[in-house]
């Protein structure tokens, strides 16, 4: 990566930033798109993701966990996980390894619609990661 000391971007720089923010742009709309057909919000299905793919076990993530990989503020995860938890997609129990610690766990409901958008984007994830390895 190259550091701002005066060195002017090269020409195949602003290409490759606009191929690199285009694709992420598209890729982005066409999740907004599904997620929302599947009764979604792009952010919900962020959170069942993670909560899918936590780090330390399958199906639960911790608060701290999801401020970091959302890459949102604490008041946000929380409403956030608020409202999948009133919309029955996730559950919120005590951390087993963490005292008086929250995990965020996902529900049968939360799992099924999860499966249903990562199984509709899978041509725009393929296509994505291919277009990265360019």
């Amino acid at each position: 990566m190259k550091e701002l000391q005066g060195i002017s971007p090269e020409p195949g720089d602003y290409r490759e930033a606009a191929f690199l923010r285009e694709a992420l742009r598209q890729f982005a709309r066409r999740t907004e798109l599904v997620t929302r057909a599947k009764g979604l919000t792009p952010r919900t299905y962020q959170l069942l993701l993670m909560v899918k793919t936590g780090r330390s076990e399958a199906g639960r993530a911790g608060l701290g966990e999801l401020e970091e990989r959302l890459q949102l503020g604490k008041s946000t995860v929380t409403e956030l996980v608020l409202r999948s938890e009133d919309a029955g997609f996730v559950r919120r129990e005590l951390d087993r390894t963490r005292r008086g610690a929250i995990s965020v766990c996902l529900t049968p409901a939360g799992d099924s619609r999860l499966a249903e958008v990562v199984t509709a984007l899978g041509d725009e994830r393929e296509r994505l990661l291919q277009l990265l390895k360019l």
